[in-house]
Parts: C-alpha cells; structure tokens; sequence
C-alpha cells in the first residue's frame, strides 16, 4: 500500500510539474474514471444486468469526464466526444457481429489449470462479456485520438479563418497520419506486452505455430488489437470531418 501512495505521488507531482492545474485535473479524472470502470464491473456480474449495456453507458461516461472535465466544454472537446460516438457505434455493432464468428468467449484451455476449483456456473454470458473487454480496452484510444486531431484543427481554424472545409478536413487527415503508427505500435505493445507471460508459458509447453494460433486466449488478444486499430484509423477522418464541419458551419 505504502508504495502505490509513494508511486501515486509521485504521478501527482510529475502532472503538476508539467500539465499545472490541467494537470491536477487529469490526475483526478484518472481516479473518477477508475471508479466507473469498478462500478460498471459490479453492475456486469449481476446476470439480470445487459453488460453491453453497462459498457455504453460507462464508456459514454469516461468519455465525457475525459475530456469535458479535463479540456472544458468547447468546441473541439463537443466535436471529439461527437467522432467518438460515431467511430464507438461503428465498434460496437461490428464487435457484436464477428464475436460469435471467432468463438473466443469464456476461458481458455491455458486458464483451466486456475480456475477449476470454482464453479464456472456464474449466470453470466460470456459473449457479451467479450464484447465489454474489447469495446473497453479501446475507448481510451478512441477519446485520445479524437481530441489529438480536433484540438489542433481548432488552433489552425484560429489562426486562418478563411480555410475552406475542404482544406480543414485535409490538415485533419494529415495530422492523423503522422499519430496512426505510433498510436497502433502502442496499442499493440500495450496488448501483447500484458501476455508475455502467456508467451513464454507457450513456449515452455513447445506449442506449435497453428497451435498458438487456433488458441482461444491468443485469438481474443489479436481480435482486439485488429479492433482497436480499426476504430483508431477510422477515428481520423470521422473526427476531421466532423471538426471542419463545424468550425466552418457559419
């Protein structure tokens, strides 16, 4: 406990020292929205609860503390919580359609070993549940990208009003082509680095190539990455389109 204080504080102060009191405000809503993600997990183990439902109502939710509370309420934070929604509708109902396709839902035979002293009758569909931890894991992204590309596109509009739409909407997609490759490389090494240990428990079990393939834990894993790019590139030209659109609408 003494070390997560110690480790938090010194978050605290790095934030303060860099980000001043913008910073402050997004080290509290690191914790706010720590706070919904516990709350959403309570109301997803109940099984009367849709957690597909739960999922869009927290993700809604860290989105607007996200960037609201931290930016303020302006034009560019209106405009990237509006991408977000788009590009959050497109994941979710193309998540919802190849879940069942991939038959990556419930635990793996790597996770039987752990998990057979409990009961696996939990009144929970797990389908759903997968959808949640995919649609979860790339909120975060989505919000991060959408507000990377509005908040310079405004500053641009700023310093020369008589941009066209047009031309907006091309400085948006330029912006986002130089932030897609480091924003996909982090999000695949922030996903395959969590499973090193899953790696190199594969390795010692001499598994094969196909058999690491075919195995329902690494083909979860792939299946979000594949989806967390696919919403980040889409939330490019959603997020110009919409940025440029209404920052030229008088």
């Amino acid at each position: 406990m003494s070390t997560l204080f110690c480790l938090s504080m010194l978050l605290l102060i790095c934030m303060l020292l860099v980000g001043g009191r913008k910073g402050l405000r997004s080290f509290i809503a690191l914790f706010i929205n720590f706070g919904i993600l516990f709350i959403s997990i309570l109301f997803m183990a109940d099984p009367t609860v849709n957690p597909v439902i739960i999922t869009f109502i927290g993700s809604v939710l860290i989105s607007c503390v996200s960037l609201f509370y931290i930016n303020g309420m302006n034009v560019k934070t209106k405009t990237a919580l509006l991408a977000t929604g788009i590009v959050f509708v497109i994941l979710l109902v193309c998540i919802v359609a190849f879940t069942d396709r991939f038959m990556i839902k419930g635990f793996g035979e790597e996770e039987v070993a752990e998990l057979s002293m409990f009961s696996l009758f939990v009144g929970v569909d797990f389908s759903k549940i997968a959808v949640s931890v995919i649609v979860m894991s790339t909120i975060g992204a989505i919000v991060d990208l959408a507000i990377s590309i509005a908040s310079p596109l405004r500053e641009i509009y700023t310093q020369s009003p008589s941009l066209s739409r047009k031309d907006l909407y091309q400085s948006g997609l330029g912006i986002g082509r130089d932030i897609l490759g480091t924003t996909t490389n982090t999000l695949f090494f922030a996903f395959f680095g969590s499973y090193l240990g899953l790696f190199i428990w594969f390795k010692d079990a001499t598994y094969s190539l196909g058999e690491i393939i075919n195995s329902k834990v690494f083909s979860g894993e792939m299946l979000t990455i594949l989806f967390a790019g696919t919403a980040v590139t889409l939330t490019i030209p959603v997020t110009s389109w919409v940025t440029a659109y209404f920052l030229t609408k008088k």
